[in-house]
């Protein structure tokens, strides 16, 4: 239950630090938001990398648990347990969230409750789900690749590598669909957000899940096999 718990806690930090910045700082609306939202993000996950990676691995993604089942890291039971209590710590986040910007609306730059903190696709459901796919591939497979046991000595700086790269990330796909590339993330704010964000939801579930099948999939042929656990 403690890893559970784990998750729990360290995506409701990834989901409410990430989504508050970019309320705070009207995500979109110039470089410097864009910028400042994408270190958020990738600063709460190096955060908690190092706060509960000894307890639950910090996955805090259901992309990223789904990528390590099909890798065979873990069994389906904690899969499915992982990721229920990964969206039960998204929602909790973005409660807190809706709690603090109705009690002062004015000192949240975005116009609405989830404004700039639920992702959308708004340049077209096409063009999010690719790049949703996309994204996430390339996030999963840093994660799979840096945590792995086979592959050297990286795994001691993973939690920097995974939150740099998710820097990257964010930079590259906030212009396209705001970035999710993690379901949780997604569900929390959109189920407060409504409208558009929650009819939008589906590409930012589907994209992940998809993506981390595929760095998976990538991952299981790069693997240096010579020196794969017995």
């Amino acid at each position: 239950m403690k890893k559970y718990l784990a998750e729990l806690v360290g995506t409701f930090v990834l989901t409410f630090l990430g989504c508050a910045t970019a309320v705070s700082l009207n995500c979109g609306s110039d470089t410097a938001s864009v910028v400042g939202t994408a270190f958020a993000f990738g600063l709460a996950v190096v955060a908690m990398a190092y706060t509960i990676g000894g307890i639950s691995g910090c996955h805090i993604n259901p992309a990223i648990t789904l990528g390590c089942w099909l890798s065979k890291r873990m069994n389906a039971k904690d899969a499915c347990m992982y990721m229920v209590f990964q969206v039960i710590g998204a929602i909790l986040a973005a409660a807190v969230l809706y709690a603090i910007v109705s009690m002062a609306p004015d000192l949240a730059q975005g116009t609405h409750t989830g404004a700039n903190a639920c992702p959308d696709a708004a340049n077209g459901t096409m063009l999010g789900l690719v790049v949703e796919i996309v994204l996430t591939m390339l996030f999963v497979l840093v994660v799979l690749g840096a945590t792995a046991k086979t592959n050297g000595a990286t795994n001691n700086f993973a939690g920097l590598a995974i939150g740099l790269s998710l820097i990257l990330i964010h930079l590259v796909g906030i212009h396209y669909t705001g970035t999710s590339v993690n379901p949780a993330r997604s569900i929390g704010p959109a189920l407060f957000e409504g409208g558009k964000a929650l009819s939008d939801l589906w590409v930012f579930i589907v994209g992940p899940f998809v993506g981390g099948a595929l760095a998976a999939c990538v991952w299981k042929i790069i693997e240096p096999c010579d020196k794969c656990e017995k």
